[in-house]
Formats: C-alpha cells, sequence, structure tokens
C-alpha cells in the first residue's frame, strides 16, 4: 500500500473515532422547569430599570419566586421568604456563596409592585418584573399558572426543588426545610 493511501486510511480512521469519541459525552443539563433540570435563563428589569439576569446569581443559592402585589396568598407567604433571606442569606453552604431571591413579579401598576416590596421589606435586590401581569414572559416560560410559585435553584442553576413543598402551612416551612439539607456541616472545635 503507497504511503498516500495510508495516509488517507488513518486520517478516516481518526475522524471516525474522534466523531464517535464526541458523540459518546453527556450532553449537559436539559432546560426546563422540572426538578433536576437547568433553570430557563431569566432577564427583566428592576424598578430602576436596570436589567437583572437570574444567571447573574450563579454560585448562590437562589429561591426564584413568583409574587404580585395585588395576591393575597403572595402577601401573606412574604414574611416566611423575608425570614428565610434573613437567616440564610450568609450561612456556609455545601457548595454555594450565600443564598438570595429572585422575586418575579406579575404586576401590571409599578408604583404598586415598589410600595409592596417596600411595606413587606423585601431586603435583596433582585426585584424584576416586565409590567405585564399574566401574559408576563417570565410566567409563560416557568408555566406559572397561580401564585405565590417558587423554584429552588442550586448554585449551578439546577432546579432542586419547587412549588407548595417550599411554601409555610399547611405543608410546613419547607424553604428552609430544603435550605437546612444544603448547609455545610459545622466544624468542629
Amino acid at each position: 500500500m503507497k504511503k498516500s493511501n495510508i495516509f488517507i486510511v488513518l486520517a478516516a480512521v481518526s475522524v471516525l473515532a474522534f466523531g464517535f469519541a464526541k458523540s459518546r459525552q453527556t450532553p449537559g443539563p436539559v432546560v426546563g422547569t422540572a426538578v433536576g433540570n437547568k433553570a430557563p435563563e431569566l432577564k427583566f428589569k428592576n424598578p430602576q430599570d436596570k436589567e437583572i439576569s437570574l444567571s447573574s446569581l450563579k454560585g448562590k443559592i437562589v429561591l426564584l419566586d413568583f409574587w404580585a402585589s395585588w395576591c393575597g396568598p403572595c402577601r401573606m407567604e412574604n414574611p416566611n421568604v423575608v425570614a428565610a433571606y434573613n437567616k440564610y442569606k450568609d450561612a456556609k453552604f455545601k457548595k454555594a456563596k450565600g443564598f438570595t431571591v429572585y422575586s418575579v413579579s406579575l404586576d401590571r401598576d409599578k408604583q404598586a409592585w415598589m410600595n409592596a416590596i417596600a411595606k413587606d421589606g423585601l431586603a435583596w435586590e433582585n426585584h424584576v418584573s416586565d409590567l405585564k401581569m399574566w401574559q408576563s414572559e417570565a410566567g409563560a416560560l416557568y408555566g406559572i399558572q397561580s401564585i405565590p410559585q417558587a423554584f429552588l435553584l442550586d448554585e449551578n442553576g439546577i432546579i432542586i426543588a419547587k412549588g407548595q413543598i417550599l411554601r409555610s402551612p399547611p405543608v410546613g416551612n419547607g424553604l428552609e426545610v430544603e435550605l437546612d439539607k444544603l448547609l455545610a456541616a459545622p466544624t468542629k472545635k
């Protein structure tokens, strides 16, 4: 066999081997709203018209919280979210660097939204809305049909819990239960 033919055969085998190896690589996580999925990206404006992306919070545990100023159950749940934020925002987690909340408002009235943030003491900075109420692009992307609704994301943006499990009674304080599972073990002295 000629050297040029051997080169062609080796090149063909190399291309086939590379293609086979590449096809066997594990794909990244599926983007979706089920537990285990990578949370779909969100990027909306805060009350000061600054865009905040969900992915900008990578590295932290994030509660993605859908709510509105006009939603009675949301407003009743806000003190529990505030308590969890205050308790865990500086906590030591196994892999994450803190905890925060990314609040997506399904409001239409910007002033009512801002007033509710202030009145309920929602101290975190990540408040966003497109002010489209039930036509919210974020709500549509996450399949939101009722509020309050929440998703708990790990430090890589993977959904680790969602729905009623994260809410207060009658279910219990599920958010704190889920966050406690992620805490780093205390150091022994």
